[in-house]
């Protein structure tokens, strides 16, 4: 547990304490049942400090993929995916066999596979992809610090020209790259809030320029 994690413990004990003895001060009751009262009262803070921390430490009170919220990226991309198709101007993308939404897509003409994830705040990509579409980032300059599944990662900053998936263009996109990604590139929200709208319908995702 590190210096937050005791704060937070204490802060949680701190008022417990306080507001035991804030419902006690204007009741008589004898020594016995205050004590027994008093006991109840820090064992349901207690258990509710213990979900708090359940919950913080499985990542749902926590970006868990590039300072985002929302379920963990995978490891790699599935070894086929259902093909997404064009419906006017929409692009529809069925769910894969992991749960997940992935597309393929290109980076500067270069094919490479995404998975979209709303919960992440910037597109992200790993350095293979990185270095196959030829972009530029400087290996040796300050880095950005994003918090990920794995804990705290630090990622380089570039742009992609255009970027592709179906019937969708965007350029001068900004990405993050870093080898703590893996093989796998994520579309985040700094994409998907160019749409002009994005969401599932009967377990497809929706993608509309």
């Amino acid at each position: 547990m590190d210096g937050t994690d005791q704060t937070a413990s204490t802060i949680w004990y701190v008022l417990a304490i306080m507001l035991v003895a804030s419902s006690l001060i204007g009741r008589r009751l004898a020594w016995g049942a205050v004590l027994r009262m008093a006991l109840l009262w820090v064992a349901i803070f207690a258990g509710l400090l213990g979900v708090f921390k359940f919950a913080q430490n499985q990542g749902y009170l926590t970006g868990r993929w590039a300072e985002q919220g929302g379920v963990a990226a995978p490891d790699e991309a599935p070894s086929t995916l259902p093909a997404a198709r064009t419906e006017g101007q929409a692009l529809r993308i069925p769910v894969a066999p992991d749960g997940h939404y992935w597309v393929e897509g290109t980076i500067n003409g270069t094919p490479a596979r995404f998975l979209i994830d709303s919960g992440a705040t910037f597109t992200a990509l790993s350095e293979t992809t990185a270095r196959a579409a030829g972009l530029n980032y400087d290996i040796g300059s300050p880095g950005v610090i994003m918090s990920t599944a794995n804990g705290k990662v630090e990622a380089r900053r570039s742009s992609i020209s255009t970027l592709a998936i179906g019937p969708i263009r965007s350029g001068d996109l900004p990405v993050v790259v870093s080898p703590a990604f893996g093989e796998v590139n994520v579309i985040g929200m700094n994409m998907l809030s160019r749409l002009k709208g994005w969401g599932v319908q009967n377990g497809e995702m929706v993608l509309t320029p």
